[in-house]
């Protein structure tokens, strides 16, 4: 899997989520627990993990979705 982003904003992390899940790609959110040990602080982001087959149909998607600036660096 690779990162596809990283944030502390729930509604960008839902509204990726409905995208990636409606092109029916691969993705897990990462971390989505941790607020139970941060006391819901807001201080470790979630990462958005996508298969790495479908990387680049996923930035191609974000990106259309004027999400381009909130992607991680491609490796």
């Amino acid at each position: 899997m690779k990162e596809l982003l990283r944030t502390n904003n729930p509604a960008l992390l839902s509204y990726v989520e409905a995208l990636l899940s409606e092109a029916g790609l691969s993705f897990y959110i990462a971390d989505r627990n941790i607020s139970v040990v941060e006391g819901s602080i807001g201080a470790f982001p979630r990462r958005v993990l996508i298969a790495e087959e479908d990387e680049d149909c996923a930035r191609r998607l974000l990106s259309d979705a004027d999400l381009a600036e909130e992607l991680g660096p491609a490796r």
